[in-house]
């Protein structure tokens, strides 16, 4: 497997030392170098989350600059209706004073995520090719000025009412599984 990055903009939420937003936002379609369209569908990080996983928050997918991360409890990750939610406790270091202060300028307004494609489907018969991403093994989530995924958010918010914004929904089990493999598979070596 191969490791990808995608990156969305969206507002980003900033609250004392807080931030949370949105790395993924499903059914939003980006185009990626010209070569396809993609979507991220509902559910696409399902069995990452409930692995338990450790998943690492970063700031411009750097991993020296390290945000928090899931195994120490500074980094929350959940799937709502809408997306990839994600709240990070800033840390007091130069790249977690830097990153609040961008925030609330809104200079950095977008999240982007690190992954490995486990479950997708290409429809080739649509120019240019539809790549539909079912289920993804996450690796990091990122603060960053250059997503993607024009869709994604971040901002300054305290925990409570980045809690509050949510509505948690049982996540929706992809049905599709790779049908297309062999061509995705030499389309990424091309790229």
């Amino acid at each position: 497997m191969q490791r990808e990055i995608r990156a969305t903009t969206a507002p980003l939420n900033v609250n004392g030392k807080t931030i949370g937003g949105y790395a993924a936002v499903f059914n939003s379609p980006t185009d990626i170098g010209g070569e396809w369209q993609e979507v991220i569908a509902p559910g696409a990080f399902t069995e990452t989350l409930r692995s338990g996983q450790d998943v690492l928050a970063l700031y411009s997918h750097e991993l020296e600059r390290l945000l928090g991360r899931r195994s120490a409890g500074t980094l929350r990750l959940t799937e709502d209706d809408k997306g990839l939610a994600v709240e990070i406790d800033l840390p007091d270091t130069s790249d977690g004073r830097d990153v609040g202060v961008l925030i609330e300028r809104g200079d950095l307004k977008g999240m982007s995520f690190g992954f490995m494609v486990t479950k997708q489907e290409w429809d080739e018969t649509i120019t240019p090719p539809r790549r539909t991403i079912f289920a993804v093994d996450l690796r990091e989530v990122t603060v960053t000025a250059s997503p993607a995924y024009e869709d994604t958010e971040v901002g300054m918010r305290s925990l409570r009412e980045a809690r509050e914004a949510r509505k948690p929904e049982a996540a929706k089990k992809a049905d599709n599984y790779f049908k297309r493999k062999a061509e995705s598979e030499t389309k990424f070596r091309r790229l």
